[in-house]
Parts: structure tokens; C-alpha cells; sequence
């Protein structure tokens, strides 16, 4: 569905179609309907509380993939992903010692938050903390965004197109610091 589209049914069927579209696609919807709310098209409160309802909604989505998904997808074919029972207990463990920090960088990246939320399933976070560290993000990333929808919202397509850039930028670094990461414990294990 193209932008345009997005908008006109978003612009025609308001809340009904706000709360499934953040699920699926939140930022550029939540910029978009700023943008409806500043044309009073659209109540910027009730907007804002189905965009962070919404956007719980799409982050749980993500956990169960990995919570359910682990027996059956991980645990039987994650040794062809590099995938091992040892990795998934190295991720327990960090998560049992960093979740809130992990989480909430997780979901203010975009570009890696995907991966945080199946990987907090994976771990077994408990959802109440998963739910509540993911609230607590959400509230000021969906307000800023609203905002920016609210205030700049006739530039949502160079919006879009910056976001994606950052998204890839972000994804890039974060794929680099990973194997820096990697590289350097396997250098330093090599040496002792």
C-alpha cells in the first residue's frame, strides 16, 4: 500500500483504520495522523493513545513470534542461522541482567527493534516487564513523532525517505559494532 493510499483511508476511516495500521506500520502512520490532527481530521489525544495501544499491540506480536517460535523455528532449525542452544542461554543471561536498558534502546532504534522484541521473546522475558519497558518507550518516541506529523506533516514523504536512511544507517552501524564485537573477543580468545 502506497502512501498515498495510506493516507486516504486513514483521512476516510480515522481511528478505525489508526489502530491497525500502527500495529502493522507505526512511525509514518503516527507522523502521518499528526499531520491528519494538525488538519482536524483527527483528535491528537485519541490519536496518541491508539498509536501507543497500537504500538504495544505490534511490539507484543514480535515477542510471541520469538517466545512460541523458539521451541519449534529456533531450537530446531536455528543451527542452520548460527543459532545454538549456547547463544539463546547467552541471551537469557543478558537479558536477566540488562532487559530495561536493552528494551528501551531497542524500541527508540527502529532499525533493530524488530530483533530486540523476538529476542526478548526468545529469552523468556516476562511479558509484564517486556509490556512495561516497551510502554514506557513508546510513550515519548509515539508523542515526538505525533509531533512531528503535527508540526511538518506536509513533508511525510522526504519524512519517510530520511526515516528509511536512518533506519538503514543505524542497522548498518549496529551490524558493524556487532562484528567488531565478535572479532575482538575471537582475537582476544585466539591470544590467551
Amino acid at each position: 500500500m502506497s502512501l498515498q493510499q495510506i493516507f486516504i483511508f486513514l483521512a476516510a476511516y480515522k481511528y478505525f483504520f489508526l489502530f491497525p495500521a500502527v500495529v502493522v506500520e507505526g512511525p509514518i502512520i503516527t507522523i502521518i495522523a499528526g499531520f491528519l490532527s494538525s488538519l482536524g481530521h483527527l483528535n491528537l489525544f485519541i490519536a496518541y493513545v491508539l498509536i501507543v495501544v497500537g504500538d504495544i499491540v505490534g511490539d507484543a506480536v514480535y515477542y510471541a513470534f520469538g517466545y512460541y517460535g523458539r521451541r519449534g523455528l529456533i531450537e530446531r532449525w536455528g543451527r542452520f542461522l548460527g543459532v545454538t542452544i549456547e547463544r539463546i542461554q547467552r541471551l537469557e543471561k543478558h537479558f536477566a541482567m540488562h532487559s530495561g536498558k536493552t528494551l528501551i534502546i531497542g524500541k527508540l532504534s527502529h532499525a533493530v527493534g524488530g530483533v530486540v522484541l523476538v529476542a526478548a521473546g526468545i529469552a523468556k522475558v516476562p511479558f509484564w516487564k517486556f509490556t512495561w519497558y516497551n510502554f514506557i518507550s513508546s510513550l515519548p518516541k509515539s508523542l515526538i513523532l505525533l509531533l512531528i506529523g503535527f508540526y511538518f506533516g506536509q513533508a511525510y514523504r522526504q519524512i519517510d525517505k530520511y526515516f528509511g536512511y536512518a533506519t538503514l544507517s543505524i542497522f548498518i552501524a549496529a551490524v558493524l559494532a556487532v562484528s567488531v564485537y565478535f572479532f575482538v573477543k575471537k582475537f582476544k580468545n585466539n591470544i590467551t
